[in-house]
């Protein structure tokens, strides 16, 4: 299995049972998409190794390249980042409810209303 399939998986176990998540391949080719209400937080490409998620603005993703924990997350806004296939499986975690509740936050009061509470693992 490559490391970007293993990653998949890992991603996949922590998107899955997030209300209203849903995977995606919009670009064809094999990627993974997540979306909530229609709006993407986490995007696993075809190719490019790693996860990229939204932060919530871009001094946030730059300080977090700073430190380390992420990249530039290539052909999205600056706010995003890309984290690596080693990141640690709380860091993970962690960055991809992050983007998911940044996310869900930015939904219509409608649509955030008609999706079930998110509860801590």
């Amino acid at each position: 299995m490559s490391a970007n399939q293993n990653l998949k998986g890992r991603v996949a176990a922590i998107c899955a049972p997030l209300p209203g998540a849903e995977k995606s391949d919009p670009w064809g080719d094999g990627h993974d998409a997540w979306k909530v209400g229609g709006k993407m937080f986490a995007c696993i490409g075809a190719v490019s190794p790693g996860v990229s998620v939204k932060t919530p603005d871009i001094e946030t993703s730059q300080m977090l390249i700073d430190a380390g924990v992420g990249v530039k997350a290539p052909y999205f806004h600056r706010s995003w980042i890309n984290l690596p296939d080693a990141t640690a499986e709380d860091e993970l975690r962690h960055r991809i409810t992050a983007s998911y509740d940044i996310v869900r936050g930015g939904l219509t009061k409608k649509v955030q209303a008609a999706l079930a509470p998110r509860r801590e693992p």
